[in-house]
């Protein structure tokens, strides 16, 4: 596993944009991973969305691919209270899911894949891949 996927390329693959779900394809064979917090993400989306039991049966379809969902353990934790206490002496504050969500790849020595750059850039030693 080497890469950590992000909401919005979830959002975006069901919405098949081609830029991210080439991407996602051409990264595959080396390991994908979501979150947990992405998950209860994409769960909210589906019980918003206008069809839930169709929004529903395609993300357990996608869940059913080879992809791992990694949950949040006592090491995540305390790289989520390092970063979040780094980020608030500089005054810089970004969303505990977003945080989460980096937590979880600098725990898993993961890449993450996303294009919402503008705060995953604020967390230190996290690799990113946008499209």
């Amino acid at each position: 596993m080497k890469y950590l996927i992000d909401t919005d390329w979830v959002i975006d693959h069901f919405n098949r944009v081609e830029k991210v779900t080439k991407k996602l394809e051409e990264l595959a064979p080396e390991g994908l991973a979501l979150s947990i917090i992405s998950l209860a993400e994409l769960y909210e989306g589906v019980y918003y969305s206008r069809d839930p039991s169709e929004s529903e049966r395609v993300l357990k379809e996608f869940l059913a691919s080879d992809l791992e969902v990694l949950g949040i353990d006592e090491e995540t934790c305390k790289i989520f209270g390092r970063e979040r206490g780094r980020l608030r002496r500089e005054g810089k504050i970004i969303s505990d899911f977003d945080l989460l969500i980096a937590s979880t790849c600098l725990r898993h020595n993961l890449i993450l894949l996303t294009n919402n750059r503008r705060h995953y850039e604020l967390v230190e030693g996290l690799e990113i891949i946008s499209v």
